[in-house]
């Protein structure tokens, strides 16, 4: 069923999206002109990850995205962690392209689970299989002498079974490759109006994939709505595409991500600029009768109302921010030149917490000069552990 843009409730919405668009742009100014504007951003990116985590019943501790973000794992990652890490990822990734990469045909590409921007990854480089090479690798073995003195018989015999068994797992990994490299190359030969989508429905699980959810149909579906909306103000074309994404659901395996690309559409319009929107953590301050609501005005309305309390809850933590730095500074007076105490202040301020692990390796130094440079700046301790310690401004 297609979705209807009829009688939408203007007059009902703009109150709501005007609140909300003049706090981002607020909190857009701050952080443009402040000297944690970057460690803020960085922390938007873990919180807006695990926020996300959150809505979907999921819970991700903040400090295991942080370790598990810089491969210092204390236990095998969850399948919620990497979840969470991969929405870590695309936010940075579409903060560090340009503001309209993400809805255009090469970002939509990457950040609808394909992963190939500039072209369908193709694996080219394969082990031999027993029995096949070309011409020229035939004449080489051929030309090798053979050493009667090792027992060449046995020999040829156990490398003869250890090329099947190379040539048996080669065949597995490619039947194991192919769908989704298929899919791959089917959406990018639908983008590009090649044609060449042949078998790739036919290719994916039906364990995994529904076969009637046509995921190119609906994301064309949901870009038609963008088109027709494309008069109205940035927070309300914002509105509108994240309740087009809900109610269309173009990806069967990627809910969240909607949220992300109206982020995206609010940066390209120039409501923020030096930040990606953290939609997900205005979100959580709403009740989910409000943000499913079966009345699309209360739903629009509960979309609104998140972006305003995700960026007041920035302008908080900008300002808390600001605040440990003023603290953390006055400790630098009569250092030399040459502390490591100011890259210290900005790591732990780029970060949620930080272990002597992540300040060894940022800094260079060894583990009980990491121990006295966070003693120095008098850092809390955050997991009340006596190892795997974590350090943070509260």
């Amino acid at each position: 069923m297609p979705y209807a843009l009829t009688d939408l409730p203007l007059g009902d919405l703009v109150g709501p999206a005007m609140r909300a668009a003049e706090a981002l742009v607020r909190l857009d100014e701050r952080i443009s002109r402040s000297p944690v504007g970057q460690g803020f951003v960085e922390r938007a990116h873990f919180a807006d990850a695990v926020s996300a985590l959150w809505l979907d019943g999921e819970l991700v501790h903040v400090e295991d995205l942080v370790l598990h973000d810089a491969h210092m794992d204390l236990r095998a990652p969850t399948h919620e962690l990497t979840r969470a890490h991969e929405i870590l990822r695309l936010r940075r990734q579409i903060l560090a392209n340009k503001p309209d990469w993400a809805l255009g045909r090469d970002g939509l590409a990457v950040l609808c689970g394909r992963f190939a921007a500039a072209g369908p990854m193709r694996l080219e480089t394969q082990l031999p299989v027993a029995g096949e090479g070309s011409a020229a690798d035939g004449q080489d073995h051929e030309q090798e002498p053979e050493d009667d003195s090792l027992g060449s018989g046995s020999l040829s015999a156990e490398l003869a079974a250890l090329d099947a068994a190379l040539g048996r797992a080669n065949a597995v990994l490619d039947a194991a490759r192919a769908p989704a490299t298929a899919g791959r190359d089917a959406t990018l030969g639908r983008e590009a109006g090649t044609g060449a989508t042949g078998d790739a429905a036919a290719d994916r699980n039906p364990l995994l994939y529904d076969s009637d959810w046509d995921e190119q149909e609906r994301l064309a579906e949901w870009k038609a709505v963008l088109a027709k909306v494309e008069d109205l103000p940035a927070m309300l074309r914002g509105a509108v595409a994240f309740d087009a994404w809900t109610a269309i659901a173009p990806l069967q395996h990627a809910p969240w991500l909607g949220r992300l690309l109206v982020s995206a559409l609010l940066r390209q319009a120039g409501t923020t600029t030096g930040q990606l929107a953290a939609l997900y953590v205005g979100a959580r301050a709403i009740g989910r009768e409000r943000r499913q609501s079966r009345d699309r005005t209360t739903r629009l309305i509960a979309f609104l109302d998140g972006a305003h309390e995700g960026a007041a809850a920035g302008i908080r933590e900008h300002d808390r921010l600001m605040l440990a730095r003023a603290q953390m500074e006055r400790r630098l007076k009569g250092r030399r030149s040459t502390s490591r105490l100011p890259k210290l202040i900005d790591l732990v301020l780029s970060r949620p917490l930080v272990s002597s692990g992540m300040i060894e390796k940022e800094l260079g130094v060894t583990t009980a000069g990491a121990l006295n440079l966070i003693g120095e700046l008098d850092l809390r301790e955050i997991t009340g552990r006596g190892r795997y310690r974590a350090w943070g401004v509260i």
